[in-house]
Order: structure tokens, then C-alpha cells, then sequence
């Protein structure tokens, strides 16, 4: 992102033969929205006389009370390199505000910048440097997706088993136009499965770029025929897709404050805090880094994503938190359980203020597990205090009415429409009879 005047935005659109803009901003449960405009309305856009219907989106706000309007961040203006260069295609990602001026308490982006500014007071920024996992499935012609992979790759497997290298290409030469940094990418365990790794930024502009991302990557992957899916577990028997989040601390000067030489592994004090407050929130968090019904089919034994409550010095990728092994002091906590359905703004927010609290309160970690956690026995990892993670949608909504910095983090109105829609995805599932009872229960009963 660069960093722009309401002049030089004006000046771009006017230079760049910009045509249309699009003002986006995300709702609670992490859909992308917009309000179009053409470039004539641009100058309006920008003095926030912007209004649209907050009625409409799900969790804002009641009919009786739905004007509301977008505040862009300036520093967000991107032209998409995808659309043609004659009359081009730009966006803002905006705030969201109520008709008196003040930032609307629904807005998942106004309630990550409130839980920064806390930490901030603290002394301390957040940097987050997702890895994003995906499926690219075959669509028909009319873009109806399925469930066919069109290869049987494995991990970093290359042409011609990765039949969507060029795919994947694409996306990151035009993320990069945005620029969107990218780390690297390769082909994930399951067919058809990939994974692009975004650079570390500061929270805010993380989630921005998580949200750019899957937008990016849904429009590249339909020009090529694809359909990408960002849902935790399409398919039964492979690997799911998550979004680890490697997550570092920095203090006023820009400095790592996870790290301490003189620690037996190389840990501050603050890190172990930092991570005392995740592993004491990640339950009630669940339901927001982990928020679907389907979410929790990812979370189960023997494809690589986290189930237990543990955490990992070393390389044990079993662990839900470990220490990645890192050269020229760059430490961060890589943490393993959300995935890509989680609203980036909501999530973020949570980790940041459950690692807070645990530096504040100095919350306890208990001892790193280096063993694989898969193949203990239950007894084992009982003796050893380790416990799970939510299994079902249904123990997440409980564990998440259980823990008060939930409440405290989102503010009443996000915490009570978002709960309430949680809690109806739940009934709706538990009532639906699955292919799989039927195949199982109606001969044999």
C-alpha cells in the first residue's frame, strides 16, 4: 500500500484512466462488500459523502436506522492489474461510520484498530505474516464449481503434477502489482490444494491483505477455469486448508520483544505471557478463528492441524503454538488452528488482545511439548495438562459465552449479532440429515 492524499488519489484515478471505484469494506462474519462508483463521484467518496444501506448487510443494523457511510483509507488505493487498461478498476478499502460521524461498533476493521491502540499504550505493535491455504477445483463453463481435482500433487511437488503452477503465478505476479508482498508458495499435501505465504505487516494492514488475497485469488483462479475455495474442508480424507499466523511483538523502537538470549530457548518473558494468553483464550476464540461448521471436520486427527492445547520450542508442528526455527533474530510465534474462513479484522483483534492479557495478568504457559501429540495416548497428554480445542461448532459457541474477553474484544454489538448467527448455522446443521447417516442408518435400521 503506498501511502496518498485525497490530491494524489484524484490526480492517479485522472492519470490512470480509472473508471470505476470500488469501496470496500467487510461485514462481520469476513464477506467482502462494495458500493461502485465511477471516477466522477471519486472527490465525494473521499469528503465521506458516501452512503449505503447498513439494513441489508448481515449483523449491521436494523431498517429503521441503516444510512451509513464509508470512510476510505487513503492509503489503501490499489488500481486492479486484472482489468483492462482502458477504463480501469480501482478500490478503497474504507471504515464504516454512522451518519453523525461516529465509527459504527459493528465494523470488524474500527474494532482491530481499538485493540492496537491498546497495545500500543502497552508499548507494543503486532506484525502477522499469514500462509494461506486454498483449493482450486474445476468449474464448468457457466463457472458452476465442483468438487473434481485436476491434479494429484503433493507437497512442493512442480510441472507437470502441478497442473496450476501458472495459476498460482498469476495470482502472486498480481498481488505483487498491488503491492501485496509474497514470501513464497507451493503445492500443499492434498490434490489440488496450494498455499501462498504473505511478508509480515502490521495487524491492520495484514488483514487488508488477507482480505485482497482470497478476492485476488478467487478472480485470477475463474479466469483460468478454476474455482478457489477458501472452506476449511471440502473434501473428506485429505488435508484441510488453514491460515497459520506467525505473530511477533515489537516495541516502540521496532524491536523484537520475544526474544532473550540469556533464555534457556530463547524466550522473553513477554513471549511466554504472549503465549499464556493465547493458550488461555483459544477456546473461547475458536468460534471466530475457526467459525463454521465445517471448520471443526479440519480439526481431527492425522492431517496436520492442531487439536490440542499445547505448545512447541522446537519444530513439533502437532503443537498448536511452536517457535518456527528462524535465522537473523526474526522470532515469531506461529500459530496453527484458524483457518481462512475467519474474518481477518475479528480474529486478529483476539489474538492480539488475548496475548495482551496474558502479559498484563503474566498468565502462566505450562511446560513445551516435543512430542507428536497425535500418537499420545489420551492418558498421556491428560498427565501432562494438555487440552483440546472445541471439536464441534457447538462446544465453540459455549466455550466462546464461557470466556469474557470475547465480549470485552468485539463490544456488545458485534459479540451479539455474531453469536446469534453462529448459534442458527448450529441448529440448522444439528436439524440436516447428512448423506453420510442416510448411507450409514437407513439399511441397517
Amino acid at each position: 500500500m503506498g501511502s496518498y492524499t485525497k490530491n494524489d488519489i484524484l490526480r492517479l484515478a485522472q492519470e490512470e484512466d480509472v473508471e470505476f471505484i470500488r469501496l470496500q469494506f467487510t461485514d462481520i462474519f469476513g464477506g467482502l462488500k462494495n458500493v461502485a462508483i465511477t471516477c466522477s463521484q471519486l472527490e465525494n467518496a473521499l469528503n465521506h459523502a458516501c452512503m449505503f444501506d447498513g439494513s441489508v448487510v448481515e449483523g449491521f443494523v436494523r431498517i429503521e436506522e441503516s444510512d451509513m457511510y464509508l470512510y476510505p483509507d487513503l492509503d489503501s488505493f490499489e488500481i486492479f492489474p486484472w482489468r483492462p487498461q482502458q477504463g480501469r478498476v480501482a478500490r478503497l478499502i474504507c471504515d464504516v461510520y454512522r451518519p453523525n460521524g461516529e465509527p459504527f461498533e459493528g465494523d470488524p476493521r474500527r474494532i482491530l484498530r481499538k485493540v492496537q491502540r491498546e497495545a500500543k499504550t502497552m508499548g507494543y505493535t503486532l506484525t502477522v505474516a499469514p500462509e494461506c491455504e486454498f483449493f482450486l477445483f474445476a468449474a464448468d463453463e457457466e463457472g458452476v464449481p465442483s468438487l473434481k481435482t485436476k491434479d494429484k500433487a503433493g507437497f512442493f511437488d512442480v510441472s507437470p503434477l502441478d497442473l496450476s503452477e501458472n495459476v498460482r503465478r498469476d495470482i502472486i505476479l498480481n498481488l505483487e502489482e498491488m503491492g501485496i508482498g509474497i514470501l513464497a508458495s507451493h503445492h500443499e499435501k492434498a490434490p489440488s490444494q496450494h498455499e501462498i505465504d504473505l511478508k509480515a505487516e502490521e495487524a491492520l494492514r495484514a488483514a487488508d491483505s488477507i482480505m485482497t488475497f482470497k478476492m485476488a485469488t478467487r478472480t485470477i483462479a475463474k479466469r483460468h477455469g478454476y474455482h478457489a475455495t477458501f472452506m476449511p474442508k471440502p473434501i473428506m480424507g485429505v488435508n484441510g486448508s488453514g491460515m497459520h499466523l506467525n505473530l511477533a511483538l515489537k516495541n516502540q523502537a521496532g524491536e523484537d520483544v520475544f526474544g532473550d538470549p540469556s533464555d534457556e530457548r530463547g524466550l522473553s518473558e513477554t513471549a511466554y505471557h504472549f503465549m499464556g494468553g493465547l493458550m488461555a483464550h483459544m477456546r473461547g476464540m475458536a468460534l471466530v478463528t475457526n467459525p463454521l461448521v465445517n471448520s471443526y471436520k479440519r480439526l481431527v486427527p492425522n492431517y496436520d492441524a492442531p487439536m490440542y492445547l499445547a505448545w512447541s520450542a522446537k519444530a513439533n508442528r502437532s503443537a498448536l503454538l511452536r517457535i518456527p526455527s528462524v535465522l537473523g533474530g526474526n522470532l515469531h510465534i506461529e500459530l496453527r488452528s484458524p483457518d481462512s474462513a475467519m474474518n481477518p479484522y475479528l480474529g486478529l483483534a483476539l489474538c492480539l488482545a488475548a496475548g495482551m492479557d496474558g502479559i498484563k495478568n503474566k498468565l502462566p504457559l505450562p511446560l513445551p511439548v516435543e512430542k507428536n501429540l497425535y500418537h499420545m495416548r489420551g492418558d498421556e497428554r491428560e498427565k501432562l495438562g494438555v487440552g483440546l480445542l472445541p471439536e464441534t461448532l457447538g462446544e465453540a459457541i459455549v466455550a466462546f459465552e464461557e470466556d469474557g474477553l470475547m465480549r470485552q474484544v468485539l463490544g456488545e454489538h458485534v459479540y451479539d449479532k455474531y453469536l446469534e448467527a453462529k448459534k442458527r448455522e448450529w441448529r440448522e446443521f444439528r436439524a440436516n440429515v447428512t448423506d453420510w447417516e442416510v448411507q450409514e442408518y437407513l439399511y441397517k435400521y
